[in-house]
């Protein structure tokens, strides 16, 4: 009689099983999702030259 809340408690963690997956492809798709736009973003002009600028003076030797 001991082996059937060790079975339940079994067959319990193997439930969640489908619901794991789905919420590693809902966080992978969000991932992709902000990479994109991510690449976008950094594609612009005005950002592309602001980080220029940014490293240009971080690497500028001083006076």
């Amino acid at each position: 009689m001991e082996r059937e809340p060790l079975l339940r408690a079994r067959l319990d963690a193997f439930e969640d099983d489908g619901a794991v997956t789905a919420e590693y492809a809902i966080a992978t798709i969000a991932a992709v999702g902000f990479a994109a736009l991510l690449v976008v973003v950094l594609r612009s002009d005005q950002v592309r030259g602001l980080l220029l600028s940014l490293v240009t003076r971080a690497l500028a030797m001083p006076d």
